[in-house]
């Protein structure tokens, strides 16, 4: 059943009829919105949603998409008795199988993970893999993990009742309708044009699926995205054959599902097929793209040797339908940084099913409140950049990214494809040191430096890497000595006009009313407390600052200052990063090597910590800022992206500095307890919980625009007392090591996971970060560190030292040094 008439306004006009698009009709209209239009192209289901494997399970990678898995589950258990749809939705379990040791490992850290988040998991062994699944081939079989609670459903089914959910309070869900446009003024969504007729609308949804980065570019809006080919085959009705759990494979890239006595087989190859590189045809509807056996072959031979069953069965179906990719593996969701009122949900990788519930729900109440309902930046569209949308770009990327959701997911993994595009002033500088580069947004920068007949790549492992003692060796230089980063992909923002001041005010829970020349730290609080940013601020002139920030956010932070910032204020942003490199000499023989190579006084007195000069330096004139991120005594120095190079080999003329890379910037951050942005402090997590109090100022003057943002909800919880902590944790073994996501247990009870971790070089042991509940309101944090702690690693309690207080230089004696 559809509606036909095309209504001239809606307030939420949502573009796609897919699972998806259908979950955000059916939840906007849960929160009361009556006045909802969903439109689809041809008929509901007709691009990827029909035929979808429909795998529903709860585990994800982090714990807020992990919260919107589950919720799906939840819900698709409803929806039957809600709409008299059948959704097909049962709790089968699922079973993953480790081949390698190295396979078993990630298990076993996933396991732990799970038992973090809530999840029921079980260890099992080959013996018990073989009772709970007969029909598999145990040769090679190292071990594995049962989620009794996983499932399957019906994908159309699903969609369908989502819709009957949706119309059933009031929403309009019509069908055969081509969107040719969407409308925007000043920076806003009005409404989308149609083959039928043109609707004005307050907000609009992209759920285009596939189609999605086309739906963007009509509203100038990138949403990078790619289809590729996704092949499965079905077998004929396998004699005897009753239900079982879903079975994965992943070290031979396949997946088992049986449905109805037969054998679904699916893969996620490692070289995948992009398709419809040059758009999609215009009459594609529930289309089926031509057989490649040649590219399945391998992966149904080595599924006859895992089930040989398969040997015997017949194949009914050989299926090859497109899926969206996008660049990380990660979903496209959120009001889209470009233009107000038109959000986006799209580019699911395979995950659409199980995902299409939370991400629904999510996404309508981010739609009613203007703001996340928790931390989403995993698959916050904030997080992608322009280039990223360039069609080169998707192809190259879309190759490997459907192989990487089987692949190990070593710690560190670097994508290897479309790489090469942003590089630093110093780039070949780096290269020619040693550098083995990384990427993140596009940027290739310095992780580790090899050194001379070492080979330049990695060696993924769960254990020690072959960088391990490289980087201990540029950890110790910047203990001991001193040390070089090449940090030119910070976000730099200027934030010019005479009511610059007034407006970071009004975002800052810091006080940047100050003199040129100071360096300030601070947040950025959204309503609830939650830090949107977490920056340094440098006034350079009464009308003139710059605000520093990682490289993964400027997108996301430029988003933020525009839409807080009043229409009357004479303000503007603007994104300087590629203006300038930034050199970062660190270490406690930091001002030894640099005072020879300036004029300026770079004493105690003359040049403090936390502000900022311009100086000579040879025949350059460049600013030196003088914070840290690693603990230590030591500059940043800015230069125009010309002189970069000059700059460059003036430090090395100066004698022995080492060149250090980005693990080693983040193992020396931890040991100092600094926080990072997206790991340990995110939007949906409170300043004052977050230990970040002393850079929150309520009682500086207000701006002419207000108080800060937050001011209230921090007042409040200082009324209230924190509920939990951020406590630094030690390992006391120096053998195991930490990532992120470990569980953290008190008393011998889970009580929260490891937001961060690295090795501690100087400590000594693996050092993570993450937050613990308070046992009572009010509770100290001397009380909360008599208790006795341990991390789970890969399954195994390891005791560990708490802490409130950095365990590296607690009184930041060598930093002021």
């Amino acid at each position: 059943m559809t509606d036909t008439a095309i209504p001239s306004h809606a307030r939420a006009v949502i573009v796609g009829g897919g699972v998806i698009g259908c979950s955000v009709a059916y939840h906007l209209t849960k929160l009361g919105w009556t006045d909802v239009v969903l439109l689809e192209r041809r008929q509901l289901t007709c691009g990827t949603t029909w035929h979808a494997a429909g795998l529903i399970a709860q585990l994800r990678a982090t714990q807020n998409m992990t919260r919107l898995a589950k919720y799906s589950q939840e819900l698709y258990g409803t929806l039957e008795a809600e709409t008299g749809v059948a959704t097909g939705f049962k709790r089968v379990g699922s079973i993953t199988v480790a081949l390698t040791d190295e396979r078993m490992e990630e298990l076993r850290r996933q396991l732990s993970m799970a038992r973090a988040f809530g999840v029921e998991v079980d260890e099992i062994s080959p013996e018990e893999i073989g009772k709970r699944y007969a029909h598999l081939n145990l040769d090679g079989v190292v071990g594995g993990v049962w989620l009794p609670k996983d499932g399957q459903g019906d994908p159309a089914n699903i969609a369908h009742a989502l819709a009957k959910g949706a119309r059933n309070r009031g929403a309009k869900v019509i069908e055969g309708v081509t969107v040719t446009g969407i409308d925007r003024e000043d920076g806003r969504v009005t409404g989308v044009r149609t083959d039928k007729g043109d609707i004005t609308a307050d907000t609009v949804v992209n759920c285009g699926g596939m189609w999605g980065r086309e739906i963007g570019l009509m509203a100038g809006v990138d949403v990078p995205l790619q289809a590729c080919e996704h092949f499965y085959i079905v077998t004929e009705a396998i004699e005897g054959l009753t239900q079982l759990p879903v079975l994965r494979v992943p070290d031979e890239c396949a997946y088992y599902k049986e449905d109805a006595g037969k054998m679904l087989l699916g893969a996620f190859e490692p070289n995948a097929k992009p398709w419809a590189v040059d758009g999609i045809p215009a009459d594609f509807c529930f289309d089926q793209l031509p057989e490649d056996f040649d590219h399945f072959e391998p992966i149904l031979e080595n599924a006859v040797g895992r089930v040989p069953m398969l040997a015997e069965a017949g194949i009914h179906t050989f299926f090859n339908g497109p899926e969206s990719f996008t660049p990380d593996d990660r979903y496209l969701m959120g009001e889209a940084p470009t233009l107000r009122g038109f959000y986006v949900a799209a580019g699911f990788n395979s995950v659409g099913i199980q995902s299409a519930g939370g991400a629904g729900m999510a996404l309508a109440q981010w739609m009613e409140d203007g703001e996340p309902p928790f931390d989403l930046w995993d698959v916050d569209i904030r997080r992608m950049q322009p280039f990223q949308n360039t069609k080169h770009y998707l192809v190259e990327r879309a190759r490997e990214a459907l192989g990487l959701l089987y692949a190990d997911h070593f710690p560190y993994r670097q994508f290897e494809t479309a790489r090469g595009l942003r590089r630093s002033p110093l780039h070949a500088q780096m290269q020619a040191a040693g550098a083995v580069f990384g990427e993140t947004t596009g940027w290739e920068r310095a992780n580790w430096f090899a050194k001379e007949g070492q080979e330049r790549e990695y060696r993924y492992s769960w254990g020690r890497q072959n960088w391990f003692d490289n980087a201990a060796e540029e950890h110790r230089a910047v203990r001991e000595d001193v040390g070089l980063f090449d940090m030119s992909s910070f976000g730099k923002l200027r934030v010019e006009g005479a009511d610059a001041e007034a407006v970071l005010q009004r975002l800052c829970g810091n006080d940047v009313a100050v003199e040129p020349g100071r360096i300030v730290y601070t947040q950025w609080l959204n309503g609830k407390g939650g830090i949107e940013a977490d920056v340094t601020v440098t006034r350079l002139a009464s009308d003139s600052f710059l605000v520093v920030t990682p490289a993964a956010t400027p997108q996301r932070d430029i988003a933020w200052v525009k839409r807080q910032m009043p229409e009357e204020a004479r303000c503007a942003v603007l994104d300087v990063t590629p203006m300038e490199a930034v050199m970062v000499v660190m270490g406690p023989r930091a001002r030894d090597v640099l005072q020879p190579l300036t004029t300026a006084d770079l004493s105690n007195d003359a040049f403090p910590f936390g502000t900022m000069q311009e100086i000579e330096f040879g025949m350059a004139r460049i600013r030196a800022h003088r914070v840290t991120y690693v603990g230590e005594l030591g500059w940043e120095l800015y230069a125009s992206a010309e002189m970069a190079g000059y700059v460059y080999e003036r430090l090395m003329q100066a004698g022995a500095i080492r060149h250090c890379g980005l693990h080693v910037l983040d193992s020396c951050r931890i040991e100092k307890a600094f926080r990072h942005y997206g790991h340990d402090i995110t939007d949906e997590d409170h300043v004052l919980e977050a230990g970040l109090g002393f850079a929150v100022k309520t009682d500086k003057q207000p701006s002419k625009f207000g108080d800060f943002l937050g001011r209230d909800a921090v007042l409040r919880k200082r009324q209230e007392g924190v509920s939990r902590r951020m406590i630094q944790f030690k390992l006391n073994d120096p053998g195991p090591l930490l990532y992120h996501n470990e569980p953290i247990l008190r008393g011998g009870e889970i009580v929260g996971h490891l937001t961060s971790g690295n090795y501690g070089h100087h400590l000594g042991a693996a050092v993570g970060l993450g937050y613990v509940p308070c046992a009572a309101p009010g509770e100290t944090g001397a009380d909360m560190l008599a208790d006795a702690y341990e991390i789970e690693v890969a399954g195994a309690r390891v005791a560990a030292t708490a802490s409130l207080r950095p365990l590296y230089d607690p009184k930041s004696e060598r930093v002021r040094g």
